[in-house]
């Protein structure tokens, strides 16, 4: 009852404002159309006197050509700058963000609960942990108000993991922390798919390139640097027209195709297994995620030897001489 009281309220005064707007126009147009006759007087009076003085003449001359000027560079910027906004309108920005200030932040936040609402949301990202686990994230109260969710990570055992973070170059943030970021993620969606949440999580052992969120009608786009935080690059909004020609539908697309690629396994919320599939959506094999004992190469940057098959052979080699060897020497 009383939200509905306050957007009566609030039609009434919007009503009120633009039947203000309306009188004030008037009453300006009217005020002017009676001053002309004194203002041509006046003004006839006053080019009477600087006609013959040859400063005051050369000072409005200058005034004049300054206002030209200044009338003629806002025609241009203005038809420029038209320009770019149908450009833009074309290509499907609606947003841009250069900065993420606390003013930004807190805005970039409201819209992406104001799109993500009742929707489902489909995120690319690396650890997820900034995006939707930090209370200060993005998405963090987003999920709790979605429809269901279709998750992209960065596989924290991959080759490209490693190799990122040893770009980035800070020593916060290591291959240790990286991986228990993706723990807390992968956490989150479990207890979203418990109270019922329509939750799938997929692992991509590509570096990541976007960072991306399709909410609805509205996609946010990040750039991932190679040796950058993703939080110091700008962020794009772009959104769905019906021609179908801007860079919504492009990136949309890009997340099909990645999503819907049989080479990412599906991560198992319920069992903590890696699902591979064929192409024909059927199931092929299942390969536990998380090792029970981290290896030194894990710990280098190497990867999970059942993710990396080079450094599992080799050790499989390893022991098979190391038996033998055993065996001729007994």
């Amino acid at each position: 009852m009383l939200k509905e009281a306050l957007t009566k309220v609030r039609d009434l005064l919007n009503g009120a404002a633009w039947s203000l707007y309306h009188i004030v126009v008037v009453a300006l147009s009217a005020g002017i159309a009676l001053s002309l006759p004194a203002v041509a007087r006046n003004f006839l009076a006053y080019w009477s006197r600087v006609e013959n003085e040859k400063i005051y003449l050369i000072a409005v001359e200058i005034t004049a050509a300054f206002v030209l000027i200044l009338s003629f560079n806002f025609i241009h910027r203005s038809l420029r700058d038209r320009t770019l906004a149908k450009m833009a309108a074309g290509a499907g920005l609606v947003s841009f963000f250069p900065r993420r200030g606390r003013r930004a932040q807190s805005r970039i936040k409201k819209l992406k609960e104001k799109h993500g609402t009742g929707r489902t949301v489909m995120v690319i990202g690396s650890s997820g942990y900034g995006t939707f686990v930090d209370q200060v994230g993005d998405l963090s109260t987003v999920l709790e108000k979605c429809l269901g969710a279709k998750i992209l990570l960065v596989n924290p055992y991959s080759q490209e993991a490693s190799t990122r973070i040893r770009a980035i170059g800070d020593s916060d943030f290591t291959l240790e922390s990286f991986r228990e970021e993706v723990r807390q993620s992968i956490e989150l969606l479990k207890r979203l798919k418990a109270i019922g949440k329509a939750v799938k999580l997929k692992l991509y052992s590509d570096p990541p390139l976007v960072k991306l969120v399709i909410l609805g009608d509205y996609l946010w786009l990040q750039h991932y640097h190679t040796d950058l935080d993703v939080q110091t690059m700008p962020e794009y909004v772009l959104r769905h027209n019906l021609k179908d020609h801007g860079l919504y539908t492009l990136c949309y697309q890009y997340f099909v195709q990645k999503w819907e690629s049989a080479e990412i396994p599906e991560y198992d919320l319920d069992t903590d297994e890696l699902v591979y599939r064929g192409t024909n959506g059927t199931e092929v094999r299942r390969e536990r995620f998380w090792p029970e004992e981290t290896s030194e190469g894990v710990g280098q940057g190497v990867g999970d030897p059942r993710l990396n098959p080079d450094a599992g052979m080799a050790r499989l080699i390893r022991g098979y001489d190391t038996e033998l060897l055993s065996d001729t020497l007994a």
